[in-house]
């Protein structure tokens, strides 16, 4: 890896913007880091080198690639935090920063585990930009763990797949999520790892290339009949992906029928739903296979076309229908919505999205680590839906969350008053566990004068917990003092 080639693809998705800087980073990082070898042998400056260019391929901005190549400066070397910022000013020495306390955390059995998911989490309430340096630091440290000891490549390959590889899945970037998982899954499992790489990558390869083909042959005349630009590509599913299914499935890797996808990009949202329109009639679409992320969007913000038909030889085929917009934020997650933000208003852009707040409300009332993990974990970091209101209102809950979650979002009154829930106009329950999409409508009773204890059962928002656990103590410590005469 050299600085030129870090330069240039910079260049390629900013163009316009004075890359000098990067040329006096790496000029500075190299100084700095002289002298200094990895493990395996290799200069220590290619590390920054390789993290930087990872920066440049999820589109990170200036200061952020900057970072990329100072990552290591104060942490590994003589040089101070003090002598970063005076040369290149206070943004790339607060991520550098960032990335340094990270850096101090090892991973320690459960304990420090939830140690590095608190760090983790607050460094994305000072600017999310440190996550995507972390990431690409770790990624790169993955592919050279091979001059490692071997209990100590464990533990970073187990660091990793438990911590690093999910926030990547949250925050979207799963260019870097699926590279995490497959490499961490090479060394924690390698038989397993191995057999399916011979039998998937060797055995199965040509004939899954022949049946692409074979797709694209018979829809391509059709979409050039409409006079849609679009590009076609296939989508493998990752090693590791196919591995878990097969163990939460239970099932043989020639029982797992979506290890490719077939993905048409396309210039505008219209052309997502003509060309749906043209693979449902070539094809008969498999039912209750398809799924409109463009309107509503999964939580992490991503968007796209989904179907399964029966296509040729009636196998079970996926198609992926997305705009290039679509394609870019479904690769590189939340970094691609930074791109994309900065490019088109040419101002500064938030430092994280509204999501990440509620972090740093939960971080004000809890100081013990173990509880704060466990409720970021439970309200802000679980899988998100989308739940509507019948005014048409947007209320996003974690994965899981029932009526009472939903009533307590909108207002705690009317948490306190639930006593139904009409889910898509249909009488629902309570406890019913919402999905993406739902339209919720809470029955209330006024004469209810406080939420029931057991719904604390199936509460799964910090707010409606809390609502609960105040009346069940306000509860207990009236009950007390109805059978014990003088308490107050």
């Amino acid at each position: 890896m050299t600085i030129d080639r870090i330069v240039k693809k910079f260049k390629e998705n900013h163009p316009g913007v004075d890359a000098e800087i990067l040329w006096l980073a790496y000029d500075f990082a190299a100084a700095a880091h002289e002298g200094q070898f990895r493990k395996n042998g290799e200069p220590y400056i290619n590390h920054c080198l390789h993290t930087a260019y990872l920066l440049t391929e999820i589109k990170a901005d200036l200061s952020t690639v900057t970072a990329g190549l100072l990552h290591d400066v104060p942490e590994d070397t003589e040089v101070t935090l003090e002598e970063v910022e005076k040369n290149f000013g206070a943004d790339v020495a607060t991520l550098v920063a960032g990335v340094t306390k990270l850096g101090k955390l090892k991973y320690r059995g459960i304990e420090r585990y939830r140690e590095n998911l608190k760090k983790m989490f607050l460094a994305m309430t000072n600017d999310i930009r440190i996550i995507f340096i972390k990431f690409c630091d770790r990624l790169n440290n993955l592919r050279t763990l091979e001059a490692l000891p071997e209990e100590k490549k464990r533990r970073i390959a187990k660091e990793t797949l438990e911590i690093y590889a999910p926030i990547a899945g949250m925050l979207g970037i799963w260019r870097l999520k699926w590279q995490m998982e497959d490499l961490c899954f090479k060394y924690l499992y390698p038989d397993e790892f191995h057999d399916l790489e011979q039998e998937y990558e060797v055995e199965k390869k040509a004939e899954r290339n022949l049946y692409f083909q074979k797709i694209k042959n018979i829809i391509s005349p059709r979409l050039e009949e409409t006079g849609v630009d679009y590009k076609m590509e296939v989508r493998f599913k990752h090693l590791y992906s196919i591995w878990k299914k097969m163990q939460n499935k239970k099932r043989r890797f020639d029982q797992i029928y979506d290890v490719f996808a077939v993905r048409l990009i396309v210039p505008t949202i219209n052309d997502c739903y003509k060309v749906l329109g043209i693979v449902h009639t070539l094809w008969r679409p498999k039912p209750n296979r398809f799924k409109d992320y463009i309107a509503v969007p999964k939580p992490n913000g991503y968007q796209s076309l989904h179907t399964t038909v029966f296509g040729p030889e009636n196998k079970a085929v996926e198609f992926q229908i997305r705009t290039q917009k679509m394609h870019e934020e479904s690769v590189y997650g939340i970094a691609a919505h930074w791109y994309y933000k900065e490019k088109s208003s040419g101002q500064e852009v938030d430092k994280q999205p509204r999501w990440i707040q509620e972090i740093t409300e939960v971080q004000k009332e809890l100081n013990n680590t173990k509880e704060f993990v466990t409720n970021v974990q439970l309200s802000v970091f679980h899988d998100r839906i989308f739940v509507f209101s019948p005014k048409g209102d947007v209320f996003e809950l974690p994965e899981g969350a029932t009526p009472i979650d939903f009533a307590y979002t909108v207002h705690s009154e009317i948490g306190n008053h639930a006593t139904g829930a009409m889910i898509n106009d249909r009488l629902g329950r309570l406890d019913q566990e919402l999905k993406n999409g739902d339209l919720v409508e809470i029955i209330l009773d006024k004469n209810r004068l406080h939420p029931s204890k057991d719904w604390i059962k199936f509460a799964k928002t910090k707010k409606a917990r809390d609502h609960i656990k105040q009346y069940s103590k306000k509860s207990t410590l009236e009950n007390i003092k109805r059978f014990i005469p003088g308490i107050k």
